[in-house]
């Protein structure tokens, strides 16, 4: 108990600084107002139990976070048919504190039992070999994740490197100031922005578009690209060498 008291306190220090993550730029909202986001990848076991994972993150996990107030719980295939099969988990949270208590549903004796099949999987036949987890505080330009919209079948996930912090919080500052403006008026429909604060190839930022299909997403990035904004945004000098790669997976909604 000693030690859960510990670090709720701990976290709840770190709140604020968080508003000092790579997408500070001096003028950021409180951070209480800006969600968390955590992105989950479970890497599928070859010939592992899919069936088994799903019912469990929609059965269990999805039923537990929801009763302690998370906003957003969405589950994706990766496009195609890639090899080795991963499920994506997509969760937000309105503030650290429900964060944390997510990472203790075992005294929650109807989590317990929805995940019974699931926590009694025999060891020789585990579902998946590990799954990685990414945590990221929300954008000022858009605080909280927008609902996808109707029909969508496509899901575009963007990480972009930067080769240090102040180049991911100069292209932070872009977003904030001008570029998510333009992706809503071209129809780039977003999900999220994020700002890294724990995960694999920091420092960097994440944001998630979602459109009908394919033939959709290719016609509104071609009318963002030529736009007359963005290519008199991107030339500014303080958006100069913000990006040192970029990183893109489709996903499908599950």
């Amino acid at each position: 108990m000693k030690r859960r008291k510990f670090i709720a306190s701990t976290l709840a220090a770190s709140a604020i600084p968080l508003s000092y993550a790579a997408g500070d730029t001096g003028d950021s909202k409180d951070t209480a107002q800006k969600e968390l986001y955590e992105l989950r990848t479970y890497e599928i076991k070859f010939r592992g139990n899919q069936k088994l994972l799903k019912d469990y993150l929609k059965n269990a996990l999805q039923p537990a976070m929801e009763r302690l107030g998370v906003n957003h719980f969405m589950l994706f295939d990766e496009l195609g048919s890639p090899e080795p099969k991963k499920i994506w988990v997509l969760i937000s949270y309105p503030n650290p504190t429900i964060y944390l208590n997510a990472q203790n549903l075992n005294s929650n004796e109807t989590y317990v039992k929805a995940a019974s099949e699931y926590n009694n999987a025999p060891a020789d036949q585990p579902i998946f070999s590990r799954y990685t987890s990414s945590l990221l505080l929300a954008f000022d330009g858009l605080p909280k994740m927008l609902d996808p919209i109707k029909d969508a079948g496509l899901f575009e996930l963007r990480t972009y490197e930067g080769y240090n912090e102040d180049a991911v919080r100069r292209k932070i500052k872009m977003f904030n100031s001008e570029e998510i403006d333009l992706f809503h008026r071209v129809n780039l429909y977003p999900v999220f922005f994020g700002d890294m604060i724990a995960g694999p190839h920091r420092p960097s930022l994440v944001y998630m578009l979602n459109f009908k299909d394919m033939a959709e997403r290719d016609a509104n990035w071609k009318k963002f690209i030529d736009h007359p904004e963005w290519n008199a945004m991107k030339v500014k000098p303080e958006y100069a060498n913000n990006l040192s790669n970029i990183r893109k997976t489709f996903l499908t909604p599950i």
